[in-house]
């Protein structure tokens, strides 16, 4: 049997309902949706949508494991053994995980074997062993009213976490929310992504095998605008952690005003990447076209603005455009195949019309531009030269395999360039000279830089940014702080 063929089969095996508080829920919903093979263009699944009553059970059923259930009882040891034990389940079904995402993201098989699904494997394990290492301090005073004191501070879960997840990597960013939730002893309602829900409702029977207690983890397979909104909204919901686009973030971000709850909202990027005149340009090639065409561009780290250096920039065009023309469109799951299909036909529709929009305002194209004939939401790597940075290519996030390349003369003009963007989530640097590179680092404004490689996530490393790419961070100890509360304890002695 083909991987397509096991994929599918798989599809119609996953469950297609809401999770709620250890069971499968059947009755009472909004109605259902269907999810899309981006190259086929056929339904792969026909999945039940959360409605108001299924939002409230799940948060209710969150509480209830928190207050007075098995899950609030949990130390963190034991919630530890449960991580290990999902991180273990994950590892041993990542080549289902994968085919599914390839199944309904169109990504090629490569992406998420190598990146996605050991990264999300590797962010359970992570916090499996923060669970038990949750710690508060001892803060010494002057005392009070002339007696000594004991001021302590401890951290405590958040309480009921909205989880809403993205299209484009649903189970490594869906870990990145979950694993430090669940470690500090949260409740998690996760809403995944309507265009990619397979690969969560998976997660749950997972969850479920490995043992958690019913109401620490949900699933509410649904809409944006009506499960989604519903859950926001929802007033027993503690915190809500959100990735998707700047447009959405804000919403998110008035709904949780209302009851001044907090949040963690990753929104995206315009992410420079600067090639000095000293870098090895065949490596920098190499990782600059990772960056702009992994997933078919549809990353929130993508690094779509290449600004380099001028004594080096024909040349440097020239090895990024073969880079471009050797890529192999196709099905993610043929063996050859490097770039894979956007996911609908609205994002093909919304990188057709950047691409028009670039050679209207003058950019020279240079690589791709054009749709092959074949089904799919199918769309050629394209790249942009000679470009300015106040055009709309450079300006606006494009979510797809577009790359627009600008020159620059002096270090100080390449960190102007990389500063001047509404974003501020990553970038890269390529260069040989180390002084070099940790100075621009520390002037670039970003949440993570990179040197010499794309994007190298680790659990251990706080991801997030800042502008319209959104505030708060996920992974590492930051994770940990972002679901915990710390209170002070003063004892008058």
């Amino acid at each position: 049997m083909s991987k397509r063929a096991e994929a599918e089969e798989l599809a119609a095996t996953v469950p297609s309902v809401p999770y709620v508080a250890g069971t499968w829920e059947t009755a009472g919903k909004a109605g259902a949706f269907e999810v899309i093979d981006p190259v086929t263009e056929r339904v792969v699944a026909s999945i039940t949508e959360a409605d108001a009553s299924t939002v409230d059970l799940a948060v209710s059923a969150g509480h209830s494991a928190l207050d007075d259930g098995e899950w609030g009882r949990l130390d963190g040891a034991a919630r530890g053994v449960l991580l290990g034990r999902l991180a273990d389940l994950l590892d041993s079904r990542k080549e289902d995980f994968a085919n599914l995402e390839s199944l309904e993201v169109g990504k090629p098989g490569i992406e998420p074997r190598v990146i996605d699904l050991p990264q999300a494997v590797q962010t359970f394990r992570h916090y499996a062993g923060w669970a038990d290492k949750i710690e508060g301090r001892t803060i010494p005073t002057p005392g009070y009213m002339g007696r000594q004191t004991l001021s302590y501070t401890i951290r405590q879960p958040i309480g009921v976490v909205a989880a809403i997840t993205p299209w484009n990597s649903p189970t490594m960013i869906g870990s990145w929310k979950i694993a430090p939730a669940l470690a500090a002893g949260c409740a998690v309602v996760l809403k995944p992504p309507e265009d990619a829900p397979l690969t969560s409702l998976l997660l749950a029977q997972l969850i479920d095998e490995a043992g958690f207690p019913p109401g620490a983890f949900s699933v509410l397979p649904g809409r944006g605008a009506t499960t989604g909104n519903l859950l926001i909204e929802h007033p027993g919901v503690n915190k809500i952690s959100f990735t998707g686009s700047p447009e959405t973030g804000h919403i998110v971000a008035i709904a949780a005003a209302k009851g001044f709850r907090p949040t963690t909202l990753e929104l995206g990027g315009k992410n420079p990447q600067i090639v000095f005149a000293d870098a090895d340009l065949d490596a920098a090639a190499d990782g600059v076209a990772v960056g702009i065409f992994a997933n078919q561009g549809q990353v929130c780290a993508a690094g779509s603005r290449i600004l380099v250096a001028r004594s080096v920039y024909g040349e440097f065009v020239d090895r990024l455009v073969a880079r471009a023309d050797a890529a192999v469109l196709g099905d993610p799951f043929d063996q050859g195949t490097t770039m894979g299909a956007l996911i609908n036909a609205k994002q093909l529709e919304r990188v057709a019309r950047y691409i028009q929009i670039g050679r209207d305002e003058g950019a020279r194209l240079v690589a791709g531009g054009g749709r092959p004939e074949r089904s799919g939401y199918f769309i050629e790597p394209t790249l942009f030269a000679d470009a300015s940075n106040d055009m709309t290519i450079a300006r606006e996030e494009i979510f797809g395999p577009v790359g627009t390349i600008m020159s620059f003369d002096t270090d100080d003009e390449a960190v102007a360039l990389a500063n001047d963007s509404n974003f501020a989530l990553a970038a890269t640097l390529w260069t040989s000279d180390l002084s070099r590179a940790h100075a621009v680092a520390r002037r670039v404004q970003a949440g993570a830089v990179a040197i010499n490689g794309w994007s190298p996530l680790d659990p251990r490393l706080p991801w997030g940014g800042s502008k319209l790419s959104g505030h708060g961070r996920e992974l590492g100890r930051a994770g940990i702080e972002a679901n915990t509360e710390e209170k002070t304890v003063t004892v008058v002695l």
